[in-house]
């Protein structure tokens, strides 16, 4: 039984000191591939190196994370743009809209944001999509790139059956992370009638633990907790949720 882990930044520092522990943790797990989306130009090395690390496992995106985008967007822009001339990348992510901080570089948001749809189009990727305090408005922007064959993940989906219906309506799968365990959260009742075809696992470690480690770090082993409640919201075996799973992911990324 393996498991694909669409969305993890096992880059991240605070990760670090057990990164060689818990790459080998999710490999006995049977977390075999690992797909990392990129924040910007400050955290580039560190996700290149864990891909050079663990080459049979992990696997980078590129892009430009929606709460990182500032004044010098097109200067990241421009490094993001650089690299994806330069070399293959699984997707393009984490890219989107993201209210709930600070609204201050909204413009610029959207401006990446559609830059950045429109990068799909050019390098045909798919894209890893980050919404946060704008479902509405992030479904809105992407409808016109939907429209042209732009495809890919609405990672960490937490919102409405109505959102989850517009969101598979689009040809987008959902991605389910520890979030799906929360008690009351919702995601499992706006889930629970959605096809298992447009459904991925995720984790986002090093957040959003699953029950029951909320408190801790995530990790990509604790996916196990989220395929668990999904098999249980579906009422199907533990092993049918990590092979459709994992056989939606490799849709969206391409068998690597």
């Amino acid at each position: 039984m393996t498991f694909i882990d669409t969305h993890a930044h096992v880059y991240d520092q605070e990760l670090a000191p057990q990164l060689d522990r818990m790459m080998s943790d999710a490999i006995a797990a049977g977390v075999d591939k690992i797909y990392m989306p990129a924040i910007d130009s400050s955290t580039l090395n560190a996700m290149l190196a864990m891909e050079q690390a663990y080459p049979k496992n992990c696997f980078a995106m590129m892009g430009l994370h929606p709460c990182y985008v500032k004044e010098n967007v097109d200067t990241e822009l421009a490094i993001a743009k650089e690299w994806l001339q330069k070399r293959s990348f699984a997707a393009i992510g984490e890219i989107g809209l993201d209210f709930y901080w600070d609204k201050t570089f909204t413009v610029q948001q959207y401006h990446a944001f559609d830059t950045q749809m429109q990068w799909a189009l050019d390098f045909n990727l798919p894209i890893v999509i980050h919404t946060r305090n704008a479902m509405g408005e992030t479904i809105e922007a992407v409808k016109p790139y939907a429209q042209k064959g732009v495809r890919g993940i609405f990672h960490c989906f937490s919102g409405s059956k109505e959102s989850a219906e517009q969101i598979i309506g689009m040809g987008f799968h959902l991605g389910l992370g520890g979030v799906l365990t929360y008690k009351n959260a919702g995601v499992a009742e706006a889930i629970k009638d959605i096809p298992m075809e447009w459904l991925v696992l995720e984790t986002d470690a090093p957040y959003l633990s699953p029950v029951p480690y909320r408190g801790k770090k995530n990790e990509p082993a604790f996916i196990i907790e989220v395929a668990k409640k999904l098999a249980e919201i579906k009422n199907l075996p533990l092993h049918t949720v990590a092979e459709m799973t994992s056989q939606n992911a490799e849709r969206v990324f391409g068998v690597r």
